[in-house]
């Protein structure tokens, strides 16, 4: 895949919260109809998690177009929710902001990256398995299926 010059990266200030909350509940809203309810990330508090948590946005043009959130643990990485706003949606900047949590795992020293997803979001299931993360598990949880994911790094 290309490099898509028109993105760039940037941390999240904790003025972005209100954006990534909006980017989140729009590129979320369509499981709705899925899963009978809005998934979790959907109901997170932003401010909260933008102090707390890294977040790395995709930018284009001044405008935020994805995000990507993490958490540092001992031995891997952690993705707690990737989002990329439906008018930008198709053009790889999910993959990008992989990229990007890939990359700074390498260079943090973990060699793994972890996540979890909702297993009737097919479409991230697949986009995840393309990017080379496999099933560790899969559990029950609200009415659905939790599947649990990771990716080992090479050293």
């Amino acid at each position: 895949m290309t490099f898509d010059p028109t993105i760039q990266f940037r941390p999240a200030e904790p003025a972005d919260a209100a954006a990534i909350r909006d980017i989140v509940r729009a590129a979320y809203a369509r499981w709705v109809p899925v899963i009978g309810r809005e998934p979790l990330p959907m109901r997170a508090d932003y401010d909260k998690a933008v102090r707390e948590h890294q977040f790395d946005l995709a930018v284009e043009k001044d405008e935020i177009v994805g995000l990507i959130e993490t958490m540092r643990h001992d031995d891997h990485i952690w993705i707690e929710n990737v989002a990329v706003a439906p008018q930008a949606q198709g053009r790889g900047i999910g993959r990008l902001l992989l990229d990007s949590a890939e990359h700074k795992a390498v260079e943090a020293g973990c060699a793994e990256l972890r996540l979890l997803t909702n297993g009737a979001f097919e479409a991230n299931v697949l986009l995840y398995r393309k990017h080379g993360y496999t099933v560790d598990r899969e559990e029950e949880f609200m009415n659905g299926m939790t599947v649990y994911m990771s990716k080992r790094l090479a050293g």
